[in-house]
């Protein structure tokens, strides 16, 4: 196996037996990624096997711009911020691995990969945090294991600041 995560490409990935379990995050591949990245609301990566010829999906996740309420943010990373009413950051809209590749850590991949590209762009179009909505929770479970803070008022938002990020890495 040859793994390689690059941006989707709909002539060239094989997206139609991608099934992870969560209808909208199955359907998200299925049916609206393709328009996302043609209307630019967010950027697909995919996770292939590059000695497959199928070129298979074998997990997923998205990113785009995204604006926080200052309020909604923890006083701990709030106070070090400017008092505008908001703010910009990464949104990780989905991630999805497929159940065939449950167990191999590329759900663990795919988070890492988004948290690098999110911080090399953030030295260009400025982001304070990395932005999850989870679906569940064991998906809340995931994030904060990598050390997402939730949000005060829903409790299936998360964030990571930047310089979390930084340290990470």
């Amino acid at each position: 196996m040859a793994i390689k995560i690059e941006a989707f490409d709909t002539r060239k990935h094989y997206r139609s037996n991608f099934s992870c379990g969560k209808d909208s995050l199955d359907n998200y591949i299925h049916k609206q990624a393709s328009q996302d990245i043609k209307r630019r609301v967010s950027t697909v990566f995919v996770l292939i096997d590059n000695s497959d010829p199928t070129l298979n999906i074998l997990a997923y996740y998205t990113l785009s711009a995204y604006t926080v309420e200052i309020t909604e943010l923890d006083q701990s990373l709030s106070k070090q911020l400017p008092r505008y009413p908001q703010l910009p950051a990464t949104l990780l809209g989905r991630l999805a691995v497929d159940n065939t590749q449950k167990g191999k850590r590329f759900g663990e991949l795919m988070l890492v990969d988004a948290l690098k590209k999110a911080i090399a762009v953030s030295s260009q179009v400025a982001s304070l945090a990395v932005i999850v909505e989870a679906l569940d929770e064991s998906a809340v479970n995931f994030y904060l294991k990598y050390g997402f803070q939730q949000f005060k008022q829903n409790s299936m938002k998360l964030y990571l600041p930047k310089k979390s990020i930084k340290d990470i890495f």
